[in-house]
This record gives C-alpha cells, structure tokens and sequence, in this order.
C-alpha cells in the first residue's frame, strides 16, 4: 500500500525526534523569541476556514509591526488590503491561528500557535496609528513558540542574492488576475 493512513505507518518511515527538538516547544515568549519578533518584517499567517480547509496570508511592515504586549500576548494591526478578509473570517469562524515570523537574511524563523481575537479597544489602536488608525487590531494568545531550524531556507537558499528569479517569465498579478477570470 503506497498511501500512509495510519501514525504507526508514518512513524515506521522516520527515527524519533532528538529530545531538543521536542522539548524546544514553549508555552510563553522569552528574551531570543521576543527580540526575533520585534526585528521581524514578515509574518505568514495560518488559519482555518469554516470549512476547516487552511489558510496562509503573508503580512508585512516595518520590523515591529508585530507587537509583543506580554511573555503571552502578541498583536498586529490589520493593515489595507483587498477587503477578502479571509483571515479575519476565519478567526472568528475558528480562532486558531499559526504565526511564522522571518527576517530577511537569517534562516531561523520563529513559530507560534494560539488563539486570534479582532479588537477595536482605543488603547490598542493607539499602539498602531502611526501614520493612520487601522480599523482593527489582531490579538494573539500564545499557545506554544519555538524556533525553527534554518534548512528549509538553507536548501531554497531564499535570501541568497544569486539565487534571485527575474520575473521576466511571470506576468503582472492584475494580468494573472485578468487572464483567470476571463477579464
């Protein structure tokens, strides 16, 4: 049988985790995870829809954009966008939410699980209104965090200036937009 269905089929196929993989996984942020968030510009984001299919949506800013409130707290502010709001949707149809945070040049990312609330509290607005006042704020319960190895971006060689791709073969998103839906 080629399909793996079962987690001791799964489990035969590899060795089991070093014990510093396993126990790298925390319940709260401290001093490596905070400073690496604070210095972040880029964030995927994962949730899950009403449907329970998942979902990723990259976000950016500057380093920071992300705040850390507390060792178990974390928020952003929902910035412009196409007004989909597909995350937002899906945090309040199911608030589980996954967060990897990268920084240009380094191979660690740092991921955290948790809980996603939408607020509209003045004071946490205000810690984002520079130079506008989003319409919302995502708060962020952490779960669990941990570091993340760099091999993944090792192997694609991500922030490797050789490895960049002229985007010569690629049209323009209006274009791929335009030519999908027959506009």
């Amino acid at each position: 049988m080629s399909q793996i269905t079962s987690l001791e089929q799964l489990e035969t196929l590899y060795d089991q985790p070093h014990p510093l993989a396993v126990s790298k996984e925390i319940t709260e942020l401290e001093q490596h995870a905070i400073t690496f968030i604070k210095n972040s510009p880029f964030i995927l984001i994962s949730t899950t829809d009403k449907n329970g299919f998942a979902d990723i949506s990259p976000r950016g800013g500057e380093a920071g954009f992300v705040k850390v409130l507390d060792a178990k707290t974390l928020a952003f502010a929902d910035s412009a966008g196409n007004n989909r709001l597909d995350s937002l949707k899906n945090i309040l149809a199911k608030p589980e939410i996954g967060l990897l945070f990268m920084i240009p040049g380094i191979g660690e990312v740092v991921r955290v699980k948790g809980i996603a609330s939408l607020h509209r509290d003045k004071d946490l607005l205000s810690l984002f209104s520079d130079p506008k006042t989003p319409k919302l704020v995502v708060k962020v319960h952490i779960e669990t965090t941990f570091f993340h190895c760099p091999k993944a971006i090792a192997i694609a060689k991500l922030w490797s200036m050789e490895n960049h791709v002229d985007r010569a073969f690629l049209p323009s998103l209006l274009r791929i937009i335009q030519d999908q839906t027959n506009e």
